[in-house]
């Protein structure tokens, strides 16, 4: 008889409603799961990565536990990717148009 499997748990990873719009983040901080995605795409190592946020430095199994949490839940950290892309040209639209409202001085 198969059992049912427990959902996956991060031991370094957490959500909190009031930090990042509870985004998954690294416990205790406000470094977001794709704050750590976005440095991989750029090429750095995890290792790299350890001091890079000025908040304070991370460990080695922090950032391995926020690319674990990434790789397990793709689709979620990718909507977050597509909704910061789509966020930065809706407000760029917005400015424009309240700009081109905007009486000349």
């Amino acid at each position: 008889m198969a059992t049912a499997l427990e959902p996956a748990t991060y031991p370094h990873i957490e959500r909190s409603p009031g930090v990042r719009g509870g985004k998954a983040c690294i416990a205790g901080t406000r470094i977001a799961v794709k704050d750590i995605v976005g440095l991989d795409r750029q090429g750095l190592r995890p290792e790299e990565m350890l001091e890079y946020f000025s908040s304070r430095p991370l460990t080695l199994a922090e950032v391995h536990a926020a690319l674990t949490y990434y790789y397990d839940n793709q689709g979620e950290i990718e909507a977050e990717f597509a909704a910061e892309e789509g966020w930065e040209e809706r407000h760029e639209r917005a400015k424009a148009e309240y700009l081109s409202r905007r009486p000349a001085r």
